[in-house]
């Protein structure tokens, strides 16, 4: 192993178990005392950029230790797409901290950075090796078959769902539909994670909509029409990036960010919940709610799926351990070995191949009306969510005057 400094940085939006990533990186680095320091970057590696840069081995274990279950990114994060004049000034920090290995959590944008740095640090002569961990509740990154983060912000959909639907089922004489907005700009995978809700056939969700599938609003309103004539409500879940034949967002967004992400939601000023819900309520007059609970899906503490956290915490090691055996380029990843029991092993994924794209909900987890999801996709999602609580309903014996 090379002798210096390791560094740890996180970007993007953050997940309920990207602190348990961290913590693996910095308890893996004291396994090495070729590691001599491990650093972290505040506000990734834009804070890199401007020195913004802490002594993680100075921290109480017991602190490192808590980050396991400790929502939001710690470090601080950022969504700064590196230009080609960055490059420079970032392998001057590199060699003024004395850093050797460089480890990045989060999706596919920050697989694009650390992608980058190690190749221009490569071409430099530097000798420097950089591994991804893998992170996002999109899970929407090529070469693993799911993200850390994932299964718990899945939890959050399902729980939410399940419980948002019992509140709509029982005020229908209120309230004719639910919309539940997931996050997700061009993948389903969270709102389709919110029929594992379901276990009776009146429960919600009733309707999913993913990106994968164009939006065909005259089929929309017919398919909620024909769930109110059965039920007398409602339930619809929609991904934020659903959009029209053409490619236009339903939610007519059009603020982009910085890597031309379209910014849906409460980022863009407007929704797709919000229009589906115009849709419904001009067609048919009918009273009904939408809810966008944006990054609250990201870092709920309170509903992390423990499968979630062990896999976390064991990417982040695992890029440690990658990194002390010469590996660089490449991000960590999860194989699945078995849906029934579960089991998985770390694998990798060369950063090329993940940078940037996004993966999208494969057609066999989709059913044929493009408006619901499968029981292959459900056996795919029950063990990264664990079990959900259960609720109960009354008989409802009637009384006879």
């Amino acid at each position: 192993m090379m002798r210096g400094n390791a560094i740890v940085g996180q970007s993007g939006g953050p997940t309920a178990v990207i602190n348990a990533s961290l913590c693996g990186v910095i308890e893996a680095c004291r396994q090495y005392p070729e590691i001599e320091r491990c650093l972290g970057m505040r506000f990734g590696i834009q804070g890199f950029l401007e020195s913004d840069v802490i002594d993680l081995y100075q921290e109480a274990p017991e602190t490192i230790e808590a980050l396991k279950r400790t929502p939001s990114s710690a470090l601080g994060s950022c969504r700064y797409k590196l230009r080609d004049e960055d490059f420079p000034r970032l392998l001057e920090q590199l060699q003024r901290f004395n850093i050797r290995y460089v480890f990045l959590i989060g999706g596919n944008d920050t697989m694009d950075t650390i992608h980058r740095l190690e190749e221009f640090c490569r071409k430099q002569n530097y000798p420097m090796l950089g591994v991804g961990i893998p992170k996002t509740v999109d899970n929407d990154l090529f070469g693993t078959d799911h993200t850390p983060g994932y299964g718990s912000a899945a939890r959050y959909v399902a729980i939410s769902v399940r419980q948002a639907g019992m509140l709509a089922r029982d005020m229908r004489r209120v309230d004719q539909f639910v919309i539940f907005q997931t996050v997700g700009r061009s993948a389903g995978w969270l709102a389709a994670a919110s029929a594992l809700a379901k276990s009776a056939e009146d429960d919600a969700p009733h309707i999913i909509l993913v990106p994968e599938r164009p939006f065909d609003r005259d089929k929309f309103l017919a398919d909620v029409k024909r769930v109110y004539d059965k039920f007398g409500w409602c339930s619809v879940v929609c991904g934020e990036g659903i959009t029209y034949p053409d490619g236009r967002p339903v939610s007519q967004a059009t603020v982009t960010d910085q890597f031309s992400n379209v910014e849906f939601g409460a980022m863009g000023g407007t929704s797709a919940a919000m229009m589906l819900h115009r849709m419904i309520s001009q067609t048919y007059g009918w009273r009904g709610e939408f809810q966008v609970c944006e990054s609250l899906q990201m870092c709920a503490a309170d509903r992390v799926s423990e499968i979630d956290l062990e896999e976390a915490y064991a990417c982040g090691r695992e890029a440690v351990r990658l990194a002390s055996e010469g590996v660089s380029g490449m991000m960590v990843s999860i194989r699945r070995e078995s849906s029934q029991p579960y089991r998985y092993r770390l694998d990798t994924v060369p950063l090329a191949e993940v940078a940037i794209k996004a993966k999208p909900m494969p057609d066999e987890f989709i059913n044929a009306e493009g408006n619901y999801v499968t029981e292959a996709f459900l056996e795919y999602a029950r063990p990264l969510v664990g079990p959900l609580p259960e609720y109960v309903r009354l008989k409802g014996h009637k009384v006879q005057a």
